[in-house]
């Protein structure tokens, strides 16, 4: 599914509010801090994310966090996390696996269907789907909390930007 994506020569960079795999990182914060001085984005969780309510599209309110991977100072990957707002141990209909549901039918009307069911290894039941040269997974991590998550990756440098950041890593924990 990967070769072919990229066999293809198509290159679909586009994420979600004027966010795209291979924007600078210089413009990604420039978007960001107008999105939030229109209201449109806030300070996430930590302050190590970007926050997005999202109030429209879901059967209820739906907090988006996100923060970006960069490679050679663009976006080359972006992990996505929903949660509903509402989210309580009680609360069913608002579990994650009703999220996943929701997630699913949203991004196929987002992107496209054609959103391939895969059983992950540790993850669980997930979906990909790969158009050109990005792949798009949505998969919830295990966790109990009602969270799912959707990655972003632009495949044209996932495996060259893999290597490099865990050649980085090996290199600060031997120092």
């Amino acid at each position: 599914m990967v070769d072919k994506g990229l066999e293809s020569g198509i290159r679909n960079d586009t994420i979600f509010l004027g966010l795209y795999l291979g924007m600078p990182a210089k413009d990604f914060y420039e978007t960001c801090w107008r999105l939030n001085q229109e209201g449109i984005l806030m300070a996430g969780a930590g302050n190590s994310s970007v926050l997005y309510e999202m109030k429209e599209d879901f059967k209820s309110e739906v907090e988006i966090n996100f923060y970006p991977t960069f490679y050679n100072d663009v976006i080359y990957e972006m992990p996505v996390k929903f949660k509903y707002k509402a989210w309580a141990p009680w609360n069913k209909q608002y579990s994650g696996d009703s999220l996943q549901t929701e997630v699913l039918r949203q991004y196929n009307a987002w992107y496209g269907g054609g959103f391939m069911e895969i059983k992950h290894k540790t993850k669980g039941k997930a979906f990909v789907k790969v158009d050109g040269n990005r792949r798009i997974s949505i998969y919830r991590d295990g966790s109990a909390d009602g969270t799912v998550w959707v990655l972003y990756t632009d495949l044209s440098v996932d495996k060259d930007a893999k290597v490099e950041m865990e050649e980085e890593t090996a290199d600060k924990n031997k120092n």
